[in-house]
Formats: structure tokens, sequence, C-alpha cells
């Protein structure tokens, strides 16, 4: 059964790509997601269960978890099953329940099929990237590089090659990023709602990155290049009801609350201290104070691990993968100043995420190993500036029809060229994230 779930996961590779991108576009694509795909089945042997490289440890807690969902499910059922049921789960409720159902499926323990899950998910957000990249401007060259360039980040590829729950936080971000941006651009309230599922799911991987998604949502209403109506109204208001009921306090225990305690935790002394003691821990000089010092946690949470820096080998591999993220920084840099001249309302819904996601985790900053892993969605929605830095200009694109078979695209409909990219593409890009 375990092959059975592998074989399912590369079919629904295949008809990802061929139902979310043209046919021309799909012919690239497709070989170099489904490259991606094998590439994580053969890390997660040949690397993470073969003992080569001694990383982990969270992977194994999330397997044995679901090993317990299992056996609760034998006794009373399906369902879903949250950390107020099971306190255990702590803030990874959905990769448990998802592992969980693989293993059901199985008949015991399954990592591989569970790898190939995640990696199917993996080539998910290849796609939604892609597709973000178009909406915004860059042309199919410039998209298609930098689906390359996630697809193949060692990092990425590092995260979603075994059971650790990176992988759905990065794509569960990343999409609502693309959502916003959409929604920036062409309000549509259907679009809008496709971000309400995104974030309940979110919810239970990381529960302090729904606030930090929530904001560019927000931000994509007020500044829709649609004109006032009574639709935007209902969503803002809904929007406002929903950050009453979050954070307004009016019952005991909010979610705001929930998120507060978690990143109350995590920038805790007694866990900083911790995180600091491991092999790539770091202490600043902050005097117990997580805003002391921020510049400095701000350039290690950005830049970290630094090329001299000395430390274990999934540390001295790891700079492979902060080599291209410089380069892909310094490109993003050029393309949010060319998004500056001619683009300031998306790239203002890219800011308003990037920038207190970083503040956010520069406040815990105390070891280059964890941060190396949190910080993938930033990196991910940051890499998409660069796509436009790297859009040729003066030159046009071929028209581009939308996704095969008349089903909705990972994308919405109707979304108009960024400026950016609007002397590169006579023709409409693709829909937005999320559809």
């Amino acid at each position: 059964m375990e092959y059975v779930i592998i074989a399912a996961a590369a079919v629904a590779v295949i008809v990802l790509v061929n139902t979310q991108v043209d046919a021309p576009t799909a012919r690239r694509v497709l070989p170099v997601v489904l490259v991606a795909f094998a590439a994580r089945l053969v890390v997660h042997v040949a690397v993470m269960r073969s003992g080569v490289l001694d990383y982990g440890g969270d992977n194994l807690a999330y397997e044995a978890r679901a090993a317990q969902i299992v056996e609760l499910w034998k006794l009373d059922g399906f369902a879903f099953v949250t950390a107020d049921d099971r306190p255990y789960l702590g803030s990874a409720a959905v990769p448990c329940n998802v592992f969980a159902l693989v293993m059901y499926l199985c008949g015991g323990p399954a990592p591989l099929a569970c790898t190939a899950v995640v990696a199917l998910l993996a080539c998910a957000l290849c796609v939604v990237v892609y597709r973000i990249a178009r909406l915004v401007g860059a042309d199919e060259r410039a998209a298609f590089r930098l689906l390359v360039v996630t697809a193949f980040m060692p990092a990425f590829v590092l995260h979603t090659s075994d059971t650790f729950k990176d992988g759905f936080n990065a794509f569960l971000v990343v999409a609502c990023v693309g959502i916003a941006v959409s929604v920036a651009r062409r309000f549509r309230v259907a679009v809008l709602l496709q971000a309400v599922p995104l974030l309940w799911c979110l919810w239970h991987v990381r529960p302090y990155m729904v606030f930090v998604s929530v904001v560019p949502l927000v931000c994509g209403v007020i500044a829709s290049r649609s004109r006032f109506s009574v639709n935007k109204l209902v969503a803002f208001s809904g929007l406002l009801v929903v950050g009453i009921l979050f954070a307004g306090g009016v019952y005991d225990d909010t979610p705001l609350e929930v998120a507060e305690r978690q990143l109350d935790r995590g920038q805790s002394e007694a866990v900083i201290r911790a995180n600091a003691e491991s092999g790539s821990g770091v202490v600043f000089d902050d005097g117990g104070n997580r805003w002391d010092d921020l510049g400095t946690k701000i350039v290690y949470t950005v830049l970290s691990p630094f090329p001299w820096a000395a430390g274990s080998l999934s540390m001295q591999l790891g700079k492979i993968d902060v080599l291209i993220w410089y380069v892909m920084l310094g490109a993003a840099v050029r393309g949010g100043c060319r998004m500056w001249r001619e683009d300031r309302r998306t790239l203002l819904v890219f800011l308003l995420f990037i920038v207190p996601s970083t503040v956010a985790y520069a406040t815990t900053m105390a070891n280059v190993g964890l941060i190396f892993r949190q910080r993938m969605p930033i990196v991910m929605v940051t890499s998409l500036l660069a796509a436009v830095a790297w859009t040729r200009t003066g030159r046009e694109e071929p028209t581009r029809p939308r996704p095969r078979h008349g089903r909705p695209g990972l994308l919405p409909a109707g979304a108009r060229p960024g400026p950016a990219g609007a002397r590169a593409a006579s023709a409409q890009p693709p829909d937005v994230p999320g559809s």
C-alpha cells in the first residue's frame, strides 16, 4: 500500500501541472517537478534515514504522534484530532493527522509514503510560486527560473524529504500571500474565501503565522484596484469581526492569546538559552530583553549561517543554500526597486509579510539551524521579487491561455499583469494562487 500511495502522489503531481499550467509551459515544468518529487524520495532514503546526516528529530516525533492518532482512531473512529483533544500534538495537528491517515491506510509505519505526501505538497508550492511570479509581472522565462530554483533549494529539499512540518507551513503561508496579491489586483470574494481553509490549516501548523499572513490579506482588500463595492465592504467587515474575535478578548483564551503564548515561549529566556546551547547556537548581548540588539538579530535571521562560520556537517552543507539565497536577495532588492517605481500596491503586500515575519523571528533568534528552517516562507516570498528583476523589458511574450480543461487555477482568473511585466508580456498572466 505504501507504494500505491507514492504512485498516487506522483500521478497527482502530473495532474496538478497539467491542470494549473498552460500546455506549452507544462511540457517544460512537468519534468522539473517530477525530478524534484523523486529527488525528495531519494534524499529521504539515502540521507535522512540512512544515518549519513545527523539531522532532525522533530520529524520522528511527528511520526510518533501520528501513530498515537491511529490508535485513537481504532478506538473512537475517524475524527480530526487537535491539540485541545490531545495536548501532545502541540501546534502540529494538521501534519500529524495527515501522516496518521497514511499510516492507517498502510497498516503501520510508512515513512516513505508520508514523505511522498510532503513531496507532493512541495511540488504544489513550486507551481504556486510560478503562478504568483507570473501574476506580479514576471515573464515566463523568469518565472520558470524561479520555479527551478525553488524546487531545488537545498534547505527546501531537505525539509520536504521527511516528515517535517516546514513544507506544510511554507505552502500555506505562500498561498495566503498569493491570494492577497490577487485580491489587491482584482477584488473577488470567491478568491478571498479560499484563504479561510488555508488559515485554518495554518493555525494547526504554526498559529502565530496566521496573524502574519492575515495582514497582507487585509492590505489586499483595502488596496484593491477594484472600485468600492458592497462585496468589498462585507469582506472588510468580516475580516474586522474576525480580528475582534481573535484579538479583542471577546472570549477567554482567544486565538491571539494562544498564539501570543506560543510566541512568548519561543522568546522566553529559558527556550532561547536552550536553543543557544545546541550545536549552532548564538548568544546576543541583549540583557535578556528580546527587543535589544534587534539589528544584529535581524542580520542573523536573514543572512546566517555565514560562510566563515564553523559548525556541523549539516551547517556546512547549508552554506550552499545560503550562497544561493544571497544571490536571490540581491535580485530581490532590484526587483523591489522596480516595483516601487511601477507597482507599489503589490510591493506593499509583500513587505507587509516579509518585514513583520522577519522581526518576529528575530526576537526568537538563538539558533542558526532553527532559523534556517523557519525563514523558508520569507525566503520564498522575497524570491518572488527576484523574478521581477529577472524579467526582460521591451520583449513580447506569447499569449498565455488559461489552465486547460477549464478548471480554476491555483491563481485567480482575470488578474491584470503587473507594470513590471507589462512591457515584457503582451498577454494577461495566469490566474492567482489559491483558486
